[in-house]
């Protein structure tokens, strides 16, 4: 069967400006597999310079948008897969705007990207950059500038990555031919090169690398003002056959029969069953090509006819490949073709959280912070991605025989940013293990980050004295008056060596209410690590008339007391 091949070249200089804020990518997979279910890709970004972090922001949208579509799961179409990335990079970028004072700066550029898959082009538009399909003489344009004319004349964006949270991007894809000439340009080439000079130059009966290079000198000497860049692809070979109804039969992959021991699926023999639930299977199997053992999970035949269940599991896969941490277990790229839904993790050895909590009724205080630490560092590589795991607890995490504490599970996770590509996610009450599990989920409100602080803060708690911070009754809660009831806990009462500091920071943690619980893992972690002096006062209320003299003596006294504590705290070996 003939493959993909296109004819490459490109390039990208800051011109008269002392920086360039253009920024360009390409992409033409080495292997089979992901050359015909994922295709080429091309992308050019130019960073809006009155921005201040444009050039940033160009390279930021360039280098996750390439990375990312190549992580997305071989069920999700191209349209699907770029819309999914761009709105999650998108609101990265709005977030990071806000850095800025001035609403006029920020991370801010224009976007087009071209992804050649089977004889089919696919692109995806922001701003003003453009994409422009050559064929038999005629240069069409297939992107819309996305400006406004102001007073003069004079035209400014009326789109961009990062100018809004809501991303507004264009989509379109249109059948190739071969002979076919791309063209992908920054507005510092195609505003300074006359439409009909652009399709002379496209016409011509030379390499890709060839008219890139007319192309620059052209745009320098039309004296263009801006960064200039250009991307050129020549198709030269198209599959003999059209992915699309190959696609269509990913989407349809079957669920896998029961599998046991010795089974084998696409090149993957049994070696075991690790964990079974009505919800999913996880097996450990071995590569028969490499000999290499990876965990393999697989959905339950309970939900064949669940449309949202399969596309939950699904994009189970896609959040994994997105998050790349030591403590967040690794997502295996699949590089031969699936007969069934399924994929493939890491294989960790070792003890599960729960299993450890159980033996360590009385842990050693150097080894229990330890593990909040790395579990919080998992978390932060969530928080990072724009993702929120939402179902943090024991069974869901790992201590390596080497040590490492890993984060297993994507199964509840939620990624900002793509509710306007499919529907809301909706809380039939808690979405994990109710003890662990946000009360406000339960309500039907996302308190995002400060969902996995809570979780994670019951985890200390537990890891540090066995017992849950509200006792059993939490899972017994069915309504806010439910929750109401409850009373927190002191840690003193089943660990007496627990600092009051550290008590008033667990205690803080799991608070009900958003606006008294830390509002990110870094902020629960500090005051679980170094005494925060809010905590050692013995009345939180100064009065007026109290001596700050006085006072600060007091508090000194309390850090001097309180810092020999933690050194013996958290050195105690077991």
């Amino acid at each position: 069967m003939t493959e993909l091949q296109l004819d490459i070249a490109r390039f990208s200089e800051a011109g008269i400006k002392p920086i360039n804020e253009d920024s360009v990518g390409c992409y033409q997979p080495a292997e089979s597999y992901p050359l015909m279910s994922k295709g080429i890709t091309l992308a050019v970004a130019d960073g809006v310079s009155t921005a201040e972090a444009g050039r940033e922001a160009s390279a930021t949208t360039i280098e996750r948008f390439i990375e990312e579509y190549y992580q997305t799961p071989d069920t999700w179409s191209v349209s699907r897969s770029g819309e999914k990335i761009l709105s999650t990079v998108n609101l990265r970028l709005f977030r990071k705007s806000h850095e800025f004072t001035s609403e006029t700066k920020g991370y801010l550029c224009t976007f087009s990207a071209v992804v050649v898959k089977s004889r089919t082009l696919h692109y995806f538009h922001v701003g003003d950059s453009r994409v422009y399909l050559w064929r038999d003489g005629e240069l069409k344009q297939l992107t819309t500038d996305h400006v406004a004319t102001i007073a003069d004349n004079h035209t400014c964006l009326a789109r961009a990555m990062g100018m809004d949270s809501r991303l507004h991007v264009d989509y379109g894809h249109t059948p190739l031919e071969e002979g076919d000439r791309l063209l992908l340009t920054s507005d510092g080439v195609h505003d300074f090169i006359s439409p009909e000079s652009l399709a002379s130059l496209m016409g011509e009966d030379k390499s890709a690398e060839e008219i890139v290079a007319s192309l620059k000198q052209e745009a320098i000497n039309a004296k263009t003002d801006d960064n200039l860049s250009a991307i050129v692809a020549d198709v030269k070979v198209l599959p003999g056959e059209n992915l699309d109804d190959y696609s269509a039969q990913l989407t349809r992959l079957p669920f896998p029969p029961d599998l046991a021991v010795g089974m084998k699926l696409d090149g993957y023999r049994i070696v075991k069953e690790i964990f079974a639930s009505s919800r999913s299977q996880l097996y450990l199997v071995e590569d028969e090509a490499t000999g290499e053992q990876l965990a393999m999970k697989t959905p339950s035949r309970n939900f064949e006819d669940d449309v949202s269940y399969i596309d939950r599991f699904i994009q189970e896969e896609w959040i994994g490949k997105r998050i790349h941490s030591p403590h967040v277990v690794k997502v295996i790229d699949q590089l031969r073709p699936r007969t069934a839904l399924y994929y493939l993790m890491e294989f960790v050895e070792g003890e599960g959280l729960d299993d450890w909590i159980a033996r360590h009724q009385h842990p050693s205080p150097k080894q229990s912070i330890s593990i909040v630490k790395q579990i919080a560092e998992g978390l932060k590589a969530f928080h990072s991605n724009e993702a929120i795991h939402q179902d943090l607890k024991p069974g869901n995490i790992i201590i390596a025989n080497d040590g490492r504490v890993i984060i297993l599970d994507f199964g509840s996770v939620y990624v900002a940013g793509l509710a306007e590509l499919q529907r809301p996610l909706k809380h039939e009450g808690a979405l994990g293990t109710a003890s662990y599990s946000d009360p406000l989920y339960l309500m039907g409100r996302n308190p995002g980050i400060q969902g996995d602080v809570y979780a994670l803060a019951t985890l200390a708690y537990e890891i540090f004295t066995g017992h849950l911070p509200y006792g059993n009754g939490v899972e017994e809660c069915r309504t806010a008056l439910d929750y109401d009831r409850l009373r927190y806990q002191s840690a003193t009462k089943y660990n007496p060596i627990i600092p009051v500091w550290f008590d008033s920071a667990l205690e803080k943690g799991v608070s009900f209410e958003l606006q008294e619980r830390y509002h990110s893992i870094d902020e629960l972690i500090q005051d679980l690590t170094q005494p925060n002096p809010e905590f050692l006062r013995t009345d939180p209320v100064v009065e007026k008339n109290t001596s700050s003299l006085l006072f600060w003596k007091l508090l000194s006294g309390f850090w001097f007391l309180s810092f020999f504590l933690v050194l013996y705290l958290f050195s105690r070996m077991e």
